[in-house]
């Protein structure tokens, strides 16, 4: 029997799916790990006005 492609991993270390953009909500830490900082509190801050200034476009610009 031919193995479905749409068959997801079964590794409990691995996510059931990969997402590459905002298409789902993120949390300031979110946007702070995927700028490759420190969770700082002082960065999260940052990264919360830049959520309420740019929106999802502020993760894409990290994000492939």
């Amino acid at each position: 029997m031919a193995k479905d492609k749409t068959e997801e991993p079964k590794s409990a270390k691995a996510p059931m799916r990969i997402w590459t953009g905002s298409e789902r909500p993120f949390d300031p830490e979110d946007l702070v790990m995927a700028s490759g900082r420190e969770c700082t509190p002082a960065n999260v801050e940052r990264a919360r006005k830049e959520i309420a200034e740019k929106g999802a476009a502020a993760l894409e610009r990290y994000l492939p």
